[in-house]
């Protein structure tokens, strides 16, 4: 009996038969990505350009526009976002996580300097008028989804200036404004218009803007400060760091002195404290909790280090003490962490007679932010976050997205702004809602085989040399990629979950079931006919991507 009849006598015997099956599956990036990106798709577009037959050109072009399918600010996003998607990129046990972050700028900056156009409205338009309240991330994101699909969208912002957060409180050397600016502008050429300096609720009232719209969107933001409670917190000198940040941005002389003090953790209060020392300051942050709690993007920490920028952890101002008007110490208390509060963090509380008091000409308060917005109806209400379905719904015809419903990250605004576009679109057009999670499985960590990979260490980015940071301190820290290190960076992912034609299933299946298709494309590569499976699995253990996988068909 030939081998190969020995094989089909064994199956006969077995209640179910093991056949290869191909399966995309959501890689680990793009489950931790706020915004939910295709990041393997358009990274895959650069990095197999040359088996689909694109030049370098071509790929970024096409990769751009994957890319802003998803996030319309790419060259914004890709250079203030904490990149969370990195943490979880497989390729981070080999040699290094991919620089997602780094490539989702270049392309920003690629879709710029090539003046690609966003997605144009279809020539026929929806009757239905949509109104979006305020111009930060989410707002734009939900203006762009919406006007891209044919509606007319108008956008009311209570500032002169569109940009929301990102404009008024994103220092210049991480956030250059013309990057924004051009971005911003790309998405307005697609709305109908721009009412500004109308501040809804005050100006302008909800109920009218109903009675205006089919459909409202609120991305008020959460501009207002949270304040500390302390003795002495009331008077010249004390800051919230939005309106600091504020004040820089617009060129306003902030007189904070040449001793300052900066209450928080986050991102705020880095950008705070790192643009004070700008001014020459000496400068120190202090927070309550110990350095591996503080939620501010690790690498803007490091650089603040190297800045000069002081750091108290486990330390709480208790009061400001004042001469007059003008601030001259805080006392702070010294904490321990002790049982994890409701965000999962431990808990900072007081250790009884650990004092101390620290000289200062100012203070910024930076520990978090409220809702800033007025009574405006049944759903705004002054000091209340607003409470919404998980695609944003609110009521029929209204909407929200952005800090608005809490304080969160640019990238995850878009989303929101996003998500509350598709389904704002079912809605008006009698569809489905779409679902809220990707329905592809996520991949299983053990199912990429890391050592199939060549190691290739990441591609920095150049940066402004670090004695230059400080006496110039609106120029930009960071340098975006070079084509060259571009497309070395985008050949490091290891296409997790889809096909990248490596081609082991092809040269080694005995029953020849792999046939190369003759027009291909990232992921696209093989078709497969199950029927001359033998069920061997030799094609599962080589793949590396963890594409192939095993089904059991019941006898």
């Amino acid at each position: 009996m030939s081998d190969t009849k020995t094989r089909q006598a064994a199956q006969v015997e077995l209640p179910f038969q093991i056949f290869a099956q191909p399966s995309e599956k959501l890689p680990p990036c793009q489950a931790r990505c706020p915004n939910s990106g295709d990041i393997r798709g358009w990274l895959g577009i650069i990095a197999q350009r040359e088996k689909n037959g694109l030049s370098f050109d071509e790929a970024c072009d096409k990769a751009w526009q994957r890319l802003v399918e998803f996030n319309p600010m790419p060259a914004t996003i890709g250079r203030i976002c904490p990149h969370p998607c990195e943490d979880l990129c497989t390729r981070r046990e080999k040699d290094g996580a991919v620089s997602v972050n780094a490539m989702e700028r270049f392309l920003g900056d690629w879709g710029l300097a090539r003046g690609l156009e966003l997605p144009q409205a279809p020539k026929e338009r929806y009757r239905e008028s949509i109104g979006v309240i305020g111009s930060g991330p989410a707002s734009l994101s939900f203006a762009y989804q919406m006007a891209r699909r044919g509606y007319d969208v108008t956008l009311y912002d209570k500032d002169d200036r569109p940009g929301g957060m990102l404009r008024h409180a994103i220092p210049d050397f991480r956030l250059p404004r013309e990057i924004l600016d051009a971005e911003v502008g790309r998405i307005l050429g697609l709305t109908k218009s721009l009412v500004r300096n109308v501040d809804v609720g005050k100006d302008l009232s909800l109920d009218q803007l109903r009675t205006d719209h089919d459909l409202i969107f609120l991305g008020l933001g959460a501009q207002a400060a949270r304040r500390l409670h302390i003795p002495g917190e009331n008077g010249p000198g004390v800051v919230s760091g939005i309106d600091y940040l504020r004040q820089r941005k617009e060129g306003r002389e902030s007189a904070c002195g040449s001793r300052v003090l900066v209450i928080g953790g986050g991102n705020t209060a880095i950008d705070a404290a790192r643009s004070v020392r700008r001014e020459g300051a000496s400068v120190t942050l202090v927070y309550r909790r110990s350095d591996s709690e503080m939620p501010a993007a690790a690498h803007e920490i490091e650089d603040a280090r190297k800045e000069g920028i002081e750091f108290r952890y486990l330390s709480a101002p208790t009061r400001i003490i004042r001469d007059g008007d003008r601030v001259r110490q805080v006392e702070i208390q010294g904490m321990r962490l002790a049982e994890p509060d409701a965000s999962g963090r431990r808990r900072p509380e007081p250790v009884p007679g650990k004092l101390e008091i620290l000289a200062a000409d100012s203070v910024i308060v930076a520990v978090s932010q409220a809702p800033g917005w007025h009574d405006a109806g049944s759903v705004l209400h002054a000091d209340e976050w607003l409470r919404a379905e998980d695609d944003g719904r609110l009521e029929e015809d209204l909407l929200a997205g952005g800090d608005d419903l809490g304080p969160g990250i640019a990238s995850r605004a878009i989303a929101q702004g996003r998500r509350a576009a598709e389904s704002a679109h079912a809605q008006l057009r009698g569809l489905e809602r779409p679902r809220s999670k990707p329905a592809r499985p996520e991949i299983s960590r053990g199912s990429v085989r890391i050592d199939f990979y060549a190691e290739r260490q990441r591609s920095p980015a150049s940066r402004l040399p670090e004695g230059e940071w400080l006496s110039r301190p609106n120029t930009e820290i960071d340098a975006t990629l070079g084509d060259r290190q571009a497309s070395e960076e985008a050949a490091r992912c290891m296409s997790c979950g889809l096909c990248f034609d490596c081609q082991l299933c092809f040269m080694y299946c005995n029953a020849g079931g792999f046939t190369r298709l003759e027009e291909t494309s990232p992921g696209q590569y093989f078709a497969m006919a199950l029927d001359l499976c033998e069920g061997c699995g030799k094609c599962i253990e080589l793949c590396p991507c963890g594409y192939l996988e095993a089904r059991e068909d019941a006898r």
